[in-house]
């Protein structure tokens, strides 16, 4: 009776640490899928940061040639309307 007692109490250790083997198995796998997962999300929020970067770059760069283009374009129009090359002229008077 009393081998029968401790094998059966040996059996029931065996199982509890098997149980106890896989329920650290598998809290170790989530652990690694829990730090994968927080690894991924911190790469893209620095990826997020770097694009957020680049387009506050890129607007300021906008902002900055379409001023340009506005001196540019009045230089032209100055240059146009100083010169005798781009005067209009109404031709119907001037063949009468």
């Amino acid at each position: 009776s009393r081998t029968r007692s401790s094998k059966a109490e040996g059996a029931r250790s065996t199982m509890m640490n098997a149980d106890m083997d896989a329920v650290e198995a598998e809290n170790q796998v989530e652990l690694e899928e829990k730090t994968r997962l927080i690894n991924q999300v911190l790469e893209l929020q620095h990826t997020l940061e770097d694009l957020s970067a680049r387009v506050d770059a890129v607007k300021e760069e906008n902002l900055k040639l379409k001023s340009e283009n506005q001196v540019l374009g009045q230089y032209i129009e100055n240059l146009m309307s100083a010169s005798s090359v781009f005067q209009t002229t109404d031709t119907k008077s001037k063949r009468k």
